[in-house]
């Protein structure tokens, strides 16, 4: 899921989702304030784990991908593109159901293309101008508000499946200072801890305001959720497509030239792998269970 929510145009929630996880990830953050003490005990020990893969990943894309990414930004747009592709349907097969006869609400398809069409768009427009320094001698009153807001909105894109958080970050014009500073608490430059900390509020502001509502709508409008959920994976073609465009030395957006059909391949043969390896687990719980 980090991995994922890195690279702008790609979201950790798709990953959630298609290795069916997505259900209790919301439910798990929902139970942290749930007055039920199991409840609350089995949330953290399940985003504990996740948390600890997720904190691996994200330091990982800080020293690596940050470097990659740039010199195989074709590559690695083709491996995602492979990725959701395949994911997609999957996801419809699972969610049989909530897709079948309900053909209405294809509208919030459209939606869904539309909302991460439009944020990739203006990826290309930061709000905020020119090199930012999150050191602790950049940081004054009003860059702390703006970097909070914007770690708000980030994550709530981060966990819906379809929206890049990395998108977002990029529209707010934070992405690679975030990443530079995370990389530089790595190598223990401890001057960019209290814009991390900062972040990090903000993160977490921004999960326990949307988790309510998504976990309203799976549960009360899972049709319509599932239909703009494939929307927004529909839509982060078009983000993935324009990405090249949005790394600190911009180049052209991905095109057939460009296409690396291998790394194409390799994302869906993950996508597969993942399903399968899912399935496995699902059969080993039910034995567990009967017996």
């Amino acid at each position: 899921m980090a991995l994922a929510d890195s690279v702008p145009g790609v979201s950790g929630g798709t990953v959630a989702f298609v290795l069916g996880l997505y259900d209790d990830f919301i439910n798990s953050l929902n139970h942290l304030i749930s007055k039920d003490k199991e409840e609350r005990k089995q949330a953290i020990l399940f985003l504990l784990k996740l948390g600890i893969g997720w904190v691996i990943g994200m330091a990982s894309a800080a020293i690596v991908i940050t470097n990659i990414f740039e010199s195989h930004i074709y590559q690695i747009s083709s491996l995602f593109i492979g990725f959701i592709l395949f994911a997609i349907p999957i996801i419809i097969m699972e969610e049989k159901k909530s897709f079948q006869g309900k053909y209405q609400n294809l509208v919030f398809t459209l939606l869904g293309i539309l909302l991460v069409v439009g944020i990739t768009y203006f990826s290309k427009h930061s709000f905020l101008k020119g090199s930012v320094d999150l050191s602790i001698s950049g940081l004054n009153v009003g860059l702390c508000i703006y970097l909070f807001v914007a770690a708000v909105c980030a994550i709530s894109a981060m966990v819906l499946p379809g929206i890049s958080g990395s998108t977002l970050m990029l529209v707010f014009g934070i992405y690679q200072p975030i990443m530079l500073a995370i990389r530089g608490l790595i190598t223990l430059d401890v001057s960019y801890l209290p814009a991390l900390i900062i972040f990090g509020l903000g993160v977490l502001t921004g999960i326990f305001t949307i988790v309510k509502a998504l976990r309203y709508g799976l549960e009360k409008h899972r049709s319509a959720m599932m239909y703009f959920i494939v929307g927004m994976m529909l839509g982060s073609f078009y983000a993935i497509v324009m990405g090249p465009t949005a790394v600190t030395n911009p180049v052209a957006p991905l095109s057939w030239k460009t296409f690396g059909f291998v790394f194409f391949l390799a994302g869906g043969i993950i996508i597969l792998g993942l399903q399968a390896l899912q399935n496995v687990f699902d059969k080993k719980e039910t034995q567990n269970n009967e017996e």
